[in-house]
């Protein structure tokens, strides 16, 4: 087989093989390129997600231990119970309202690797 009949047939199996390997390559590089980003912004929400989780702790220990005066105020025959259960149901609420911002993040799939995932799958596709 001369030249030019390797130039009509194209480059062969190896030269073949070897541009696979380089997209192949080329594909993953890309993939854990983008998995990188996410990962930077996943880690944002995390720290957020981490703020929230602690204040809401925070206010349910603050709730807790107003609550628990607000019992031994009672008991007591003065008229300061009623700062007390107004400072209780206040962090009540608050711990309340940051469940449900924590929740709603997580709803939300700030977590998630929503573009990696999908290019994946399109890659999986593609393959198959």
């Amino acid at each position: 087989m001369d030249k030019t009949t390797a130039a009509v047939h194209g480059p062969g199996l190896m030269g073949g093989l070897t541009g696979l390997a380089k997209n192949i390559f080329g594909l993953v590089v890309s993939r854990v390129e983008l998995a990188a980003l996410e990962l930077s912004e996943v880690r944002n929400h995390v720290l957020e997600l981490l703020v929230v989780f602690s204040l809401a702790v925070l206010c349910a220990m603050f709730a807790l231990a107003y609550g628990t005066a607000t019992i031994v105020a009672l008991a007591w025959e003065s008229m300061g119970w009623k700062i007390l259960l107004l400072m209780f149901a206040v962090f009540i609420a608050v711990t309340i309202g940051l469940v449900v911002k924590a929740k709603a993040m997580l709803k939300e799939g700030k977590l998630a690797f929503p573009e990696t995932m999908n290019e994946l799958k399109n890659d999986r596709d593609m393959l198959l």
